[in-house]
């Protein structure tokens, strides 16, 4: 137990550089507290003391700001870094080394008493405020831009953005590393923004010359 620990220590420690000690990751990281809190919850939930393992869940998102249902299956190095707002529901699993930033929702999509939360695979990057419905798959080594709505299945190594999320960009599996950079993924919104004001720019260019070849042409 000691060890899983010291690894949820140095996971923080690895990949947050305004982490400056192990002493400030035990007592001000609430996503830490948060997977601490929520391992007790899971192993009373899955003993079937329902009632107890949410009132630890209930404690913790309390606590954190954080809000992981008892029954999420997670796996080993998860970081949620800052956290407030973030909502895990019953059917999730997640994977060994992702990342989940503040705003995330794994939320479900039926009422049915069965898989309906979704599934990361190991080394998944989720952005701020992004939403992640149903009981969808997302692969290994993904990577979902904040803000980003996601009801479909996403392929390993890829990049997805927007509302609804699509894929603009996937990794060959050479290059599928763990990668915290989040903020290089593309962004085609911001794409498209700077394509219209170069436009702008230039027909506004085009209208002085006009305005000008005018004046000159007029009789005197």
């Amino acid at each position: 137990m000691w060890e899983r620990l010291k690894e949820d220590i140095q996971t923080i420690k690895e990949r947050d550089p305004a982490a400056k000690n192990h002493v400030e990751i035990f007592l001000c990281y609430p996503g830490l507290h948060a997977i601490w809190l929520h391992r007790i919850a899971n192993a009373l939930y899955r003993r079937k003391w329902f009632t107890t393992a949410r009132l630890v869940s209930h404690f913790s998102r309390g606590l954190t700001g954080i809000e992981i249902h008892p029954g999420a299956k997670i796996g080993r190095r998860l970081f949620i870094d800052h956290g407030m707002g973030v909502v895990i529901g019953e059917t999730t699993e997640i994977g060994d080394d992702c990342l989940i930033y503040k705003g995330v929702v794994l939320g479900g999509t039926t009422l049915e008493k069965k898989k309906r939360h979704p599934t990361l695979g190991n080394r998944v990057i989720i952005g701020s405020n992004s939403t992640v419905l149903g009981a969808i798959s997302v692969g290994d080594g993904a990577r979902i831009g904040s803000g980003s709505v996601v009801v479909k299945p996403v392929p390993a190594g890829a990049t997805v953005v927007g509302v609804p999320g699509r894929v603009v960009e996937s990794l060959t599996p050479e290059k599928e590393d763990l990668d915290f950079e989040h903020g290089n993924l593309p962004d085609p919104l911001s794409d498209i923004m700077k394509m219209l004001l170069q436009l702008h720019s230039k027909l506004e260019e085009r209208v002085k010359r006009l305005e000008i070849q005018e004046e000159k042409n007029q009789p005197r």
